[in-house]
């Protein structure tokens, strides 16, 4: 692995080339099944599906990070400058055999790039939304009364979400990088999530001052835990406390802050020394009792919400979804980290931000904009 080049670009057009033939299979269909539609139709169906995608490739990301497949190919694009793992079949060889349980192997390799197809057919389609929002401007406009400026911000997110894709491999696993290429899909879930919700013919609730401020608070302290929870991940930090609600028998572990210094490499301190367990003890304590704080908060807020009798449908997501992050955090503690539990723990904080997303945009009094005049 040390005489791999981190980057080869030579893969780099076939690569774009499985991307598309990818995104051609949702495209094609879209076309066919709203063949009687407006353009504005279609491009709203469009948006559906590309968020389901998004949503699928987040699950999917969370599985080639709990799989430890993240360097399954150590360089980028491809895979040892092939556009898939069967051209790289004797490299592959070579490291499995130096080492056998990885990083690299054949299965970690295939995670790897199925990992970087769907990542780049999702780049396609949103690169197709933003095209389709600017020709059919007027149109989408009159439709959803919302700016074409949101699907040309959601393409500078998602190219900016693949050079961290990039930076995850090249940086072997840098914590805060992987950390913000995960924020960065949530971010994702969340700008396309704004672009489903906003349809004008869609009833907004009037809501209170109050209950629009509990709103954007329980996002923002979402966005927070979620942020948290990557860090606990990326520091493989899940087992650093054993039991509930309890951590190994300590009701308040001793605090190790080398644990947050952000800019470090995988198992190391700032200074370069092999990183304490009671830091990682300090990273999952710290996640744990924010969860309790915000789970909380959360709840009441969907209790609010139900009793003022506002954004109902809203209101029982975000009970369920609290709900099933408690349950799938204590399940990953007591059941030393199971990967279904993994998987939907991150699905469901993805589905919690797309909840929230979906609630502010329905309680508000005007159409939302943001425009790019300059882009357009």
């Amino acid at each position: 692995m040390s005489d791999v080049d981190l980057y080869n670009l030579s893969p780099a057009l076939r690569m774009m080339g499985v991307g598309l033939l990818i995104a051609l299979l949702p495209l094609v269909w879209i076309a066919w099944r709203h063949r009687e539609g407006s353009s504005a139709e279609r491009l709203q169906a469009l948006t559906v599906l590309t968020l389901f995608l998004t949503f699928d490739l987040v699950l999917f990301g969370a599985f080639t990070r709990l799989t430890d497949s993240g360097l399954g190919c150590p360089d980028w694009p491809g895979c040892y400058g092939s556009a898939s793992p069967l051209g790289a079949v004797v490299h592959i060889d070579a490291a499995q055999s130096a080492m056998p349980t990885g990083p690299v192997t054949h299965g970690k390799a295939w995670i790897e790039m199925v990992h970087r197809y769907a990542a780049t057919s999702v780049g396609v389609l949103i690169l197709f939304l933003a095209v389709c929002s600017i020709v059919f401007r007027q149109k989408v406009s009159e439709s959803f009364k919302l700016s074409p400026g949101w699907a040309c911000f959601t393409l500078l997110w998602v190219c900016a979400q693949g050079a961290f894709g990039a930076l995850t491999v090249t940086m072997k696993l840098f914590p805060a990088i992987v950390s913000l290429h995960l924020l960065g899909g949530i971010g994702l879930l969340a700008l396309l999530s704004l672009q489903v919700a906003w349809r004008p013919w869609a009833q907004r609730e009037k809501i209170s001052a109050a209950m629009q401020t509990g709103l954007w608070v329980g996002f923002i302290l979402l966005c927070l835990q979620i942020g948290l929870g990557a860090w606990v991940s990326t520091n493989y930090a899940v087992l650093a406390c054993t039991g509930f609600p309890d951590c190994s028998g300590q009701w308040w572990p001793q605090w190790d802050g080398s644990g947050f210094e952000i800019w470090r490499a995988l198992g190391m301190n700032g200074a370069g020394q092999l990183l304490s367990f009671s830091a990682l003890v300090s990273i999952h304590w710290a996640h744990r009792l924010m969860a309790l704080g915000v789970l909380t908060f959360l709840l009441s807020l969907a209790w609010r919400m139900h009793r003022q009798g506002v954004l109902q449908t809203q209101a029982r997501w975000l009970a369920l979804l609290s709900a099933l992050q408690f349950s799938t955090g204590l399940s990953n503690v007591v059941l030393d980290w199971p990967l279904v539990a993994a998987l939907a723990h991150t699905g469901g904080a993805g589905a919690m931000v797309m909840v929230l997303t979906w609630a502010l945009s329905r309680s508000r009094s005007r159409a939302l904009t943001f425009s790019l005049r300059p882009a357009l």
